[in-house]
């Protein structure tokens, strides 16, 4: 639940575009900034000490903490008067939010072992994933029931936009996740002498197996700038080009991220897990490789430039981009030592959050506005953006691969 929620916070604010636009007078680029730098900026660089935390503290405890972080940011975010207030309550979501992957995948890891670690990290991904669809789905549901009266007024602030409402309803869910993490049982981790070692240590422990490790981090930033940069846009490029309302998006584009990414997540870690057994990590690698060439092909679609195939290309991605991220952040998990697995999935995030959700919304904003000059021509600016993200993540991955044969 708390990964549902944190994705339900986190890409609320897709939904909400052009609502928070008209409000507030601001630009494509201005909320490309709101989707991405502001969020991504300090939640990866409080991923960095919050992963090594996870490795040292209880990781119940951090991520309890985060989870009460990032809903009253998210609060706030629908109380905010401008942007620059908007843009620091998204800080304080990305702060929050850092907690929980370090802290959650390092619990995983220690609860089961390698043979079901991949199915197990699928099972947490879909979390995230079904907070990515629910944050649509259940958003553009809230924001018709308002808009139609069901809230009148708030006490204290009084009436509020549409918009707002729906931010300060789904930033108040999280109050009960919080509490419901305090009851988790937090497993017995493995104690060695690194858990000793300092930041700096335990960054260069991780670089010498860079060649491995490296690549995989790179493509898994590389993949994510498709899932912040298409999947961000989605429900604007239906709304802008093919006219559809957000309760029409919600309904379909929310249900079927929320489907296509818990099947990609299941199934690509099931198969990883196969293969693990039969080709070792190498297999898992191979699986990846295979789950991103699948996510390039879908973006070609898009350019036909029909909603039925923007919706295709979308469930397309989803199902292969997570299927691939699922894959990879369970490979991670077998060649990143036991004690530094917080730390090691913190770099995830951090590169994720850097280059995928700071990159990946700006990229395709700026295309709309400064390459096509439209701002209709949004299925090209997400295929300008992706297609050569998705390449570059491929190649990362066949990378990997061939260095740790070689290594092997």
């Amino acid at each position: 639940m708390a990964a549902v929620v944190s994705y339900t916070d986190r890409l609320i604010l897709n939904l909400l575009v052009d609502p928070i636009r008209a409000d507030l007078g601001i630009s494509d680029t201005q909320v490309s900034l709101l989707q991405g730098a502001a969020f991504a900026v300090l939640y990866a660089c409080a991923g960095l000490p919050l992963g090594r935390i996870a490795d040292r503290w209880p990781r119940r405890n951090v991520i309890v903490a985060g989870v009460l972080i990032w809903s009253l940011a998210t609060v706030a975010c629908g109380l905010a008067t401008d942007f620059p207030t908007l843009f620091i309550a998204r800080i304080w979501v990305g702060i929050g939010e850092a907690a929980l992957a370090p802290a959650a995948v390092s619990m995983i890891a220690d609860l089961f072992p390698p043979s079901r670690r991949g199915f197990a990290i699928g099972v947490f991904l879909t979390g995230m994933v079904v907070g990515g669809g629910a944050a649509i789905s259940i958003g553009g549901a809230l924001l018709s029931l308002i808009e139609g009266g069901a809230v009148q007024a708030w006490p204290i602030v009084g009436a509020m936009a549409p918009w707002r409402s729906v931010m300060v309803l789904v930033g108040l869910a999280g109050i009960p996740v919080a509490i419901a993490v305090m009851t988790l049982y937090e497993p017995q981790r493995t104690k060695t002498e690194s858990a000793a070692l300092s930041m700096l240590d335990s960054m260069r422990r991780l670089a010498r197996d860079a060649r491995v490790l490296a690549p995989i981090y790179g493509a898994a930033a590389l993949i994510s700038i498709g899932d912040y940069g298409f999947l961000g846009w989605a429900p604007s490029l239906l709304s802008r080009r093919y006219g559809w309302t957000p309760m029409e998006t919600g309904a379909a584009i929310g249900v079927l991220l929320m489907a296509t990414g818990a099947a990609g997540a299941l199934i690509g870690g099931a198969f990883a897990d196969r293969l693990q057994k039969s080709h070792g990590v190498t297999g898992r690698l191979r699986l990846a490789l295979f789950a991103a060439l699948a996510a390039l092909a879908s973006v070609p679609l898009l350019l036909l430039d029909s909603s039925s195939a923007a919706v295709a290309a979308t469930a397309l991605w989803s199902l292969a981009s997570t299927a691939a991220g699922a894959i990879a952040i369970t490979a991670l998990q077998d060649l990143v030592p036991n004690e530094l697995r917080g730390l090691g999935t913190s770099l995830v995030a951090f590169g994720n959050t850097i280059v995928g959700l700071g990159l990946g919304p700006t990229l395709v904003a700026l295309a709309t506005e400064r390459v096509y000059g439209d701002p209709r021509a949004l299925h090209v600016a997400i295929a300008t953006a992706v297609i050569p993200a998705a390449i570059l993540a491929c190649l990362m991955l066949r990378s990997a691969r061939r260095s740790l044969l070689r290594t092997a």
